[in-house]
């Protein structure tokens, strides 16, 4: 049966037979398929900015649906450090095994999309 999901509480995975199942926020890599999640973010703490992040499995497309964020992205050596500044309607495609984390210019609203298989945080 067919039901609203709050996906600032929850997830859904894009699975590979095509199916959308709807998930908890747990961020198990041993899960298939793509993990989609919302975020509601007031501060640079709701989105980890003293972390980076990193997806060797998949690119990830961070979705800033309100707000103005930026995402400072780098390469797999953590050398070569950019910024991509992102307003509400844009998206921006980090790419596979960069590592990036994220600092708010304002409120925001997020989407994120990434397989989590191998997906790793470290301190800033």
């Amino acid at each position: 049966m067919t039901h609203p999901i709050d996906m600032y509480s929850s997830a859904v995975r894009l699975l590979p037979d095509g199916r959308v199942q709807d998930t908890p926020r747990t961020f198990e890599a041993d899960r298939p398929g793509w993990f989609v999640m919302a975020e509601h973010a007031e501060t640079d703490a709701d989105v980890h900015a003293d972390h980076w992040e990193v997806h060797p499995e998949a690119e990830e497309l961070v979705f800033c649906l309100r707000g103005a964020l930026r995402i400072i992205i780098c390469a797999r050596d953590r050398e070569d450090e950019y910024e991509v500044a992102v307003r509400g309607g844009s998206a921006v495609i980090v790419p596979r095994g960069h590592w990036h984390r994220i600092e708010l210019d304002e409120p925001s609203d997020l989407m994120a999309f990434t397989v989590l298989d191998g997906t790793y945080l470290a301190e800033a």
